[in-house]
């Protein structure tokens, strides 16, 4: 059963949209706090996300920006502005399309049936899933997740970066500009301290896996993967 969550702050809109596509089979989740949305997204890993621009303290368009650091699940934006900038903007932060209020239920379930099916089903590109393995060390690219004996952390978009630039490049050093460019488009607003505090999240998945010492900094080069696991704590 798919999960749907929607990001819409006027309660009856929500409870409209909830009532109308559940009785379609989908299981739907409301946000009532917007100021932590990126919390609700991560306990419920919706397959789709209805987003309303206007919103409590941040729009729309930054929540989205949120969601495609870590997901690339369809994100519907909802909105009374009708004017061709918005849904210009929409688009631009990683929106993959946009329903005009007020709308017809019947439209809104068509989307959210088309892009489930482009995202996941009949239409989806067949790819098969990504798996980089080091030393009993796995990660899932597309899934965000890390692996290691028993245990599995989930990663953030740049922290699955890093760690596939680290295993892609083992033994070799993966250099501090390689990986700015990797992560960040144009790297001149980019602050020099982003990448470090970058790093030090990716050391903190390792040290829930139980793993210490797992990234080297080389001095005045960038970051190499050390695969002599030491056990935290050891």
């Amino acid at each position: 059963m798919q999960t749907i969550m929607i990001v819409e702050d006027d309660p009856k809109i929500a409870e409209l949209i909830q009532s109308y596509i559940s009785k379609y089979g989908y299981t739907v989740t409301l946000v009532a706090d917007f100021d932590h949305v990126m919390d609700e997204f991560h306990k419920h890993r919706p397959d789709l996300v209805l987003l309303d621009i206007n919103l409590p303290r941040y729009d729309g368009y930054y929540w989205c920006r949120q969601i495609r650091t870590q997901s690339i699940c369809p994100v519907i934006f909802i909105s009374a502005r009708i004017g061709e900038m918005d849904q210009v903007m929409a688009l631009e932060n990683g929106g993959d399309d946009f329903i005009t209020k007020p709308f017809h239920s019947e439209i809104v379930l068509a989307k959210i049936r088309s892009h489930l099916r482009r995202a996941y089903g009949e239409y989806a590109v067949k790819v098969g899933e990504r798996i980089l393995e080091k030393d009993g060390l796995k990660l899932y690219p597309e899934r965000l997740e890390l692996l290691f004996g028993t245990k599995v952390v989930s990663l953030t978009k740049k922290e699955a970066d890093i760690i596939e630039s680290l295993i892609e490049r083992y033994p070799r050093v993966s250099g501090r500009e390689d990986l700015l460019e990797k992560l960040w488009d144009d790297q001149a607003y980019v602050d020099e301290n982003t990448l470090n505090v970058n790093m030090t999240r990716v050391r903190k998945k390792f040290l829930e896996l139980g793993i210490d010492n797992a990234i080297e900094t080389v001095r005045g080069a960038g970051y190499r993967l050390n695969v002599s696991w030491t056990r935290a704590g050891s």
